[in-house]
């Protein structure tokens, strides 16, 4: 009897490790597949403090927080369940889908633009109008978080495609909610950096009041500064998008000539060559986007203005 008990417990300290072994490799997993959507996970940074800038300081939080839960609701109740099926089923599905996803970003982008240059911006009209075009706002937000979001899982699904289906679900989900806590909580804390500024300058000794009116001068710049690198992520990762996403289809020039130039100033500049190669497949896949948005935006903004002037 205490031999069969003892065998008892050996099977359950066997099947422990191998637990702990398989969480160990799902929290390898999980590290890798982020680290490889670390690009992407930078652009979703700045994109979204541009949708709370130039706002009430009490109305931030309130729509950081709504834009987390619907990113973690894209992640976890859309994406996700359609990645893993269509990665069993249909994988040759995933492309076109992304590249869809990809030309509504830079629609996104270019829109952005255009709108800027009339002079005005939705985050303007949120602050003058109220609940309504707030709501507008953040519903903005949420579907552009969700082709940045869609990126983000595809490029964690590709580095666990050896994994079995339901190992996969498990590091996507870690994914999933890692980087949304990541995203907006370091979001959170660029937005709220002001009143954290006005906290200091109110302390009692001078290095604490200089750093706080410091914080407190930066954060408006900073945050400008964040909504142009937020609508040049939406064309660059828009672009790039497509850019691969021809290349999957079949369409191998535009890719082959990119990434061909980006090798060659990976090779010519010792050092740098990298950074540069990187930047100049950067530039010109926010050039694509640039162009497919502006089109797009043409087609949704202008033509429709003068079908009925025509008609007079």
């Amino acid at each position: 009897m205490s031999a069969g008990l003892f065998g008892l417990f050996d099977d359950i300290a066997t099947l422990a490790r191998m637990a702990s072994a398989s969480v160990d490799d799902i929290g390898a997993a999980a590290g890798r597949a982020s680290a490889k959507a670390a690009g992407v996970v930078v652009d979703d940074t700045a994109v979204t403090p541009q949708y709370v800038h130039g706002m009430a300081a009490e109305r931030e939080l309130p729509i950081i927080r709504r834009i987390a839960v619907g990113s973690l609701r894209n992640k976890l109740l859309f994406i996700l369940p359609a990645a893993l099926l269509l990665s069993q089923f249909l994988p040759w599905l995933l492309s076109p889908i992304l590249m869809l996803g990809g030309t509504y970003l830079c629609f996104e982008g270019a829109e952005k633009v255009w709108e800027r240059l009339r002079g005005h911006s939705e985050h303007e009209l949120a602050a003058e109008v109220g609940p309504d075009a707030e709501e507008k706002m953040v519903s903005s937000a949420i579907r552009t978080d969700f082709i940045l979001s869609a990126e983000i899982m595809v490029i964690a699904l590709n580095e666990v495609t050896d994994a079995s289906f339901v190992p996969r679900a498990i590091i996507l989900a870690v994914v999933a909610v890692a980087i949304t806590v990541l995203v907006y909580g370091v979001v959170a804390l660029i937005v709220k950096m002001d009143d954290v500024g006005l906290l200091l300058a109110q302390r009692p000794k001078a290095l604490a009041q200089r750093v706080g009116r410091g914080l407190v001068d930066a954060m408006p710049r900073l945050l400008a500064v964040i909504s142009v690198v937020g609508v040049a992520a939406m064309l660059w990762v828009g672009g790039h998008i497509l850019l691969v996403g021809a290349d999957d289809l079949g369409w191998h020039a535009p890719y082959k000539h990119v990434h061909h130039w980006e090798q060659r100033v990976h090779e010519a500049v010792s050092g740098v060559g990298a950074a540069l190669g990187w930047l100049l497949n950067t530039v010109v896949s926010a050039a694509i986007g640039a162009v497919v948005g502006a089109v797009v935006v043409a087609a949704m903004h202008l033509l429709p203005k003068r079908g009925p002037q025509a008609a007079h």
